[in-house]
């Protein structure tokens, strides 16, 4: 175990995170103002906006855990993994997280909660399998790192901001210019192109952004792990065994897994053609591997 206190500040990471959600936010706003200016009521963008971020952000560990059919386990129920959790939190003086297991064969973990305070890391029982104790140490560390950089809250926020502008401008062709008091008199079938074209370009520049984003963490994450932990090639043997076993998944325990795919450890990517393979939210195995690889070399070991 190494003696370093503390994750390290990555500079890199908080630049980025500020940047991606300056981006973001201009494009919500500009669609906000838009959709105002085309005749929508006012306050029911306010309230309908307001309320969806209020719901994910204040309730996002809940609903991951209810989506991944996880449930909170006391120390009694899985004493090895809250005595991992302990121990890191410990290293890394942080305030330790509620603990989670998700009834899934897929092996891998995850973090969510708005802070570190109301954080959840959990871990799947095919993770809990497959993985040897220092391994899942290691995994178990990279999804600390994630809360403590508070970079789950800032995925939840920027993947809520290009959701919730594309559905209330899709709204508008749903429910008619007229949602919530605004105007009725534009031609109908510009209305519906317009609609389109803002719906597409609102996906495309978020999608194209948290993914930008996403995988630029998850390398910060590994990073952290790493240098918390002090065993990289441990970290290394984690993600290529995890990595390995998901060819032993399934194709549709695979496929509902995907959605997830932004907060896993490593993407659950079914075979074939899906949008998590043509844009993936993590950097490629070769890519994660190289840079533990260096962290290894940099500690003094033999890579």
């Amino acid at each position: 175990m190494s003696t370093t206190r503390g994750y390290p500040r990555d500079a890199g990471l908080a630049a980025r995170m500020t940047f991606v959600m300056f981006l973001l936010g201009l494009l919500y706003v500009a669609v906000m103002a838009a959709l105002i200016a085309y005749g929508v009521n006012f306050v029911f963008v306010f309230v309908l906006a307001g309320g969806l971020l209020f719901a994910q952000y204040y309730y996002s560990s809940k609903i991951a855990l209810f989506s991944m059919n996880a449930r909170e386990v006391s120390p009694a129920e899985a004493p090895q993994l809250h005595g991992i959790v302990d121990r890191l939190c410990a290293l890394a003086d942080m305030p330790k997280p509620r603990v989670a297991i998700a009834d899934s064969d897929v092996p891998n973990a995850f973090a969510t909660g708005r802070n570190p305070s109301d954080a959840v890391v959990c871990a799947t029982t095919g993770i809990l399998r497959r993985l040897e104790p220092a391994e899942l140490e290691a995994v178990l560390a990279h999804e600390l790192s994630h809360v403590a950089h508070r970079d789950v809250a800032v995925m939840t926020i920027a993947g809520f901001l290009g959701v919730a502008a594309g559905f209330i401008t899709r709204s508008m062709f749903w429910f008619g210019p007229g949602i919530g008091g605004g105007r009725r008199d534009r031609d109908e079938e510009n209305n519906f192109f317009l609609i389109m074209l803002v719906s597409i370009a609102v996906y495309a520049i978020s999608f194209l952004l948290t993914r930008a984003l996403s995988r630029y963490r998850e390398l910060s994450a590994d990073r952290g792990a790493a240098i918390i932990t002090g065993a990289p090639s441990t970290l290394a043997s984690a993600l290529v065994k995890v990595t390995g076993a998901m060819g032993q998944i399934p194709t549709r325990d695979l496929r509902a897994a995907e959605p997830f795919n932004a907060f896993f450890f490593t993407p659950a990517v079914a075979p074939g053609f899906s949008i998590s393979s043509l844009f993936s939210t993590h950097p490629t195995l070769e890519q994660r591997l190289a840079q533990l690889a260096e962290l290894e070399r940099q500690m003094g070991r033999p890579a």
